[in-house]
């Protein structure tokens, strides 16, 4: 424990050397007097572990989130904020002033309003200390009071859970630049971490970056401690694969300048309440709901590039009980057969936190149950904190059925959309991270998957073009959407195929193999009336006689009325996409195609959707509209669409290249302008701006 501020110490008086040489100068007002406090802060409190920074930003907690820049912000080696200072001129009424900041929203759990004459100390939105700073032991019994507060502990596992979220995005950046430095002056480290990057190229993206590496690592240790509290799992770290193989680098990290148990003990205020609340937690969706907003918590605060392209929002309860109701009912009426039938396979590609599947197991009876888990199901996922939450729900919604703790061998850590052969096209060969997880693969690989559940990420590229965050391309999955989708497209602009999901709808329909079976995907609707979707279409309904779609509206990303009438997002309004969920039945008998459709009805909120989804609990309770595709492969095609075909075109490829000076459009001559992507960097009206 630091030793005391005594009125004897060197900073003391240097912070009033320094005052009176600015008082020689007349110098009365904060810009010019501020200085001293200030090295009086960085001096004493780097003893402390406790770094000032100047003017940094802090967000009011609340609806607004308003911006307020404390003069001083001192963060912990962890980069918490400790305590907050804020100066003000000699000649200002102080209480006024400290009114007037509090109400503004300035943090009040630590901080220190000062003048030069005097001083206030407002600890936990009260004052605690008022001092005088031309007396030195004031001085000192001040920056003690200061330096010595600890925040309480949280009272309540809500109040836990929102500051947790809140304060993610603070401890990772903190881990970060912790893993940095190990980078730089760790040998121990660098090597183990070599070794792993490696192994995490070959198996999961051989463009992963360092970057991406490092938040595997931030990701674990800011988590782990939670699997053990919630889920009562000490061993976790030593049953699962990946984790064991994280193990063995972060002990390399923590083997020099860096102490795991001081990092998780500064985080005990979290932690304290979420296990003392952990022992009321008799539901088991309880915990779920928990992990799984840490999980969009923590990559939508953090890992922004992250969420960008992989929509890391877990799927709402409703429309899982939704999707897996409307399995059920497929395998019952079209193929006389039960979720738990033998030769029913059920693949989530996409897992995330694993809800499909616990809602899979929820439904298996007891004594069908242990055969199914050990060899009817599987899950994919190429996220490290996801992966950990769904191997927990899994493993834990097994034992609550069983009373049995049974690993889920049907977990693999990969990229689903690598797990793709075909003898005409080159497939590189791949490791699996360990060998445990490499026979995990090697077994779902050789399974006949007959169900296809889950939520693809849907994002067809980046938010700013600027960021360097483009989705991954796959040379496999790739020329297979070109050569059946896009080749089928009459559209010019085919970048839409580029989408995630739209991957995923490609790899699930070659994954079957050509078995009769099920694919259910909640994903983004845009290919259901997108002019680029028209080879995507055609190809649907050429490969499943039988298609259900209920359209969701949502999307954020238009204006006006349709921007109205498209009303909330069922997914609490966290994304901005129109959503749907498709459900694709292949079935050799059947010869005909059916489509059939559903929209919720306009204008309705997030909340209101989902209700309305909850009084349709599976397909058959649903008023399903037919629809026809057209010859364009349109499915809502318009009333007036006859009519349309009949006018002429604005412009045409044919008349474009036609040297004859009649041509069936408008206009023989068009462009689609310029298409940089980066419109206001390139081009503006004002040459300064430019």
């Amino acid at each position: 424990m630091p030793e005391l501020i005594k009125p004897t110490h060197k900073p003391i008086k240097a912070y009033y050397d320094s005052l009176e040489d600015r008082r020689k100068l007349k110098v009365k007002h904060e810009a010019g007097l501020r200085t001293a406090f200030f090295t009086l802060l960085n001096v004493t409190g780097k003893k402390r572990g406790w770094i000032p920074v100047e003017n940094q930003d802090y967000r009011v907690p609340g609806p607004d989130r308003t911006l307020v820049y404390p003069d001083g912000t001192l963060r912990d080696d962890f980069n918490m904020p400790r305590g907050y200072w804020e100066a003000k001129d000699t000649d200002d009424d102080l209480d006024a002033e400290i009114r007037k900041k509090i109400k503004k929203g300035y943090p009040s759990t630590n901080i220190i309003f000062e003048d030069t004459r005097s001083a206030v100390l407002i600890q936990n939105r009260s004052e605690q200390l008022r001092a005088d700073l031309a007396n030195p032991q004031a001085l000192c019994d001040l920056l003690n009071a200061f330096f010595a507060h600890t925040e309480p502990n949280i009272d309540t596992f809500e109040k836990a859970v929102e500051e947790f979220k809140k304060r993610v995005p603070e401890l990772a950046k903190g881990l970060v630049e912790k893993i940095q430095d190990a980078h730089k002056t760790n040998p121990k480290f660098q090597k183990a971490f070599q070794s792993f990057f490696e192994v995490c190229r070959a198996s999961l993206n051989p463009n992963l970056s360092i970057e991406a590496v490092d938040e595997m690592l931030v990701q674990h240790l800011l988590t782990i401690r939670l699997f053990h509290t919630i889920f009562d799992n000490e061993d976790f770290n030593q049953r699962n694969a990946v984790a064991a193989e994280i193990e063995k680098v972060i002990a390399a990290l923590t083997s020099k300048s860096f102490s795991r148990d001081q990092f998780l003990k500064s985080l005990d205020r979290f932690y304290l309440a979420i296990e003392a609340a952990s022992e009321n937690l008799t539901e088991f969706s309880e915990k779920q709901h928990f992990l799984n907003t840490v999980y969009e918590r923590f990559f939508q605060g953090y890992s922004v590039k992250v969420a960008d392209t992989h929509g890391i929002v877990y799927t709402p309860q409703p429309i899982v009980d939704f999707m897996v109701n409307s399995v059920q009912e497929v395998l019952k009426q079209e193929f006389g057969l039960e979720l738990w039938s033998e030769g029913v396979n059920i693949l989530d590609p996409c897992t995330g936190t694993g809800n499909f599947v616990v809602n899979i197991l929820n439904r298996i009876p007891k004594k069908h149950l242990p055969r199914v888990y050990a060899h009817q199901l599987f899950a994919n996922e190429v996220m490290l904190l996801p992966y950990y939450i769904a191997a927990l729900n899994i493993e834990h919604a097994y034992y609550e059925k069983t009373g049995e703790y049974e690993p889920f061998d049907g977990l693999c850590f990969v990229d689903t959309l690598d797990l793709i052969e075909y003898k005409a096209l080159e497939q590189v060969e791949i490791s699996y991270l360990t060998e445990k997880n490499a026979e995990r693969v090697e077994r779902e690989k050789k399974a006949p998957v007959t169900v296809i559940i889950g939520n693809p990420p849907y994002n067809v590229g980046q938010l700013n073009e600027n960021d360097q965050n483009k989705n991954r391309k796959y040379d496999v999955i790739d020329r297979r959407v070109s050569r059946t989708y896009a080749q089928a497209s009459q559209a010019s602009n085919k970048n839409p195929l580029s989408d995630a999901y739209v991957k995923f709808f490609r790899w699930s329909t070659d994954r079957l193999q050509g078995r009769d079976g099920v694919i259910v995907f909640v994903s983004n609707n845009g290919f259901l009336d997108g002019v680029s979707f028209d080879g995507f279409r055609r190809n649907l309904a050429s490969d499943f006689p039988l298609i259900y779609h209920f359209n969701f509206k949502g999307n954020a990303r238009t204006t006006g009325a349709r921007r109205k009438r498209e009303g909330g997002n069922i997914f609490r309004d966290l994304i901005r996409c129109g959503v749907g969920v498709t459900v694709l039945v292949r079935k050799a008998e059947r010869s005909s195609l059916l489509i059939n459709y559903h929209a919720v009805d306009d204008h309705l909120s997030a909340e209101e959707k989902e209700l309305y989804l909850m009084s349709h609990s599976s397909l058959s309770s649903v008023h399903w509209r037919k629809l026809h595709q057209d010859k364009r492969g349109f499915w809502l095609a318009s009333a007036h669409s006859a009519e349309f075909d009949s006018f002429v075109p604005m412009g045409t490829k044919d008349a474009k290249s036609s040297k004859d000076h009649v041509a069936s459009s408008v206009f023989k001559l068009y462009t689609g302008g310029v298409k940089s992507n980066r419109d206001e960097v390139v081009y503006d009206f004002d040459d300064a701006i430019l």
